[in-house]
């Protein structure tokens, strides 16, 4: 019976062990990896301008004059190129000395903007407009219409900016995709990256728990075997 006993025990160790060894190898490199890299260079810190010099914000009009017919639950001023505007309702920007509404940030002002933020020796390559964004997308979950400007860099380097509050969103390299395909393996959410509570990944801890007990009880079943023989 002791026999058959670890005789299932060993197989049932060795075939959890094949099942999730892949995902454990992808735990342990993906966790070497983020243990190993500064998170202010992932998040694009060092393509950031050091200073950042804007208008002074004077001789601004009453936000109550701005439109008859709006109604302001939020307001915020802000500056978008150089240039001070009221941010009314999370939906429109309105300049903050003339009154006048502005509609969608167009490209040349997406690009002077992406270069306010991003170091002057890099150069912009091409200009995309972006209206929807999948589930794996660098830039999904953050607000569209944005228009994607790309520079002329090794590390293919894009700069985000929100098409209609003209605000600069994200900085994307390709260190920060790297870490972002390991963050996938991570937490194992192949359909969005982002989800740490998905069925998969809670299925595999239970079955690492299980290899690790599966172990555990084949170690000592083998002792009890080396004991009784010694005797």
């Amino acid at each position: 019976m002791r026999k058959n006993n670890q005789y299932f025990a060993r197989r049932i160790h060795r075939f959890l062990g094949v099942f999730i060894g892949i995902q454990f190898f992808f735990w342990t490199v993906s966790g070497l990896y983020f243990s190993w890299t500064d998170i202010d260079e992932i998040h694009g810190d060092h393509f950031h301008q050091d200073h950042m010099m804007h208008v002074t914000a004077s001789n601004l009009v009453d936000p109550a004059s701005l439109d008859s017919t709006l109604e302001i639950s939020t307001l915020e001023l802000r500056f978008v190129n150089h240039q001070p505007y009221y941010w009314v309702n999370q939906s429109q920007l309105f300049h903050a000395q003339t009154g006048k509404a502005k509609g969608e940030i167009t490209e040349e002002e997406a690009k002077a903007i992406a270069k306010i933020y991003i170091k002057e020796d890099l150069q912009i390559k091409s200009v995309e407009y972006l209206t929807e964004t999948g589930n794996h997308h660098e830039f999904r979950g953050r607000p569209l219409p944005a228009w994607a400007v790309n520079f002329d860099h090794p590390e293919n380097l894009t700069a985000y900016i929100d098409a209609k509050s003209g605000s600069f969103e994200r900085v994307r390299h390709r260190s920060w995709r790297w870490f972002d395909a390991l963050w996938m393996f991570h937490t194992m959410d192949y359909a969005g990256r982002d989800n740490f509570n998905n069925l998969l990944l809670r299925a595999f801890s239970l079955f690492g728990l299980a290899t690790i007990a599966s172990g555990f009880t084949l170690f000592f079943m083998t002792m009890k075997k080396t004991g009784s023989v010694k005797k």
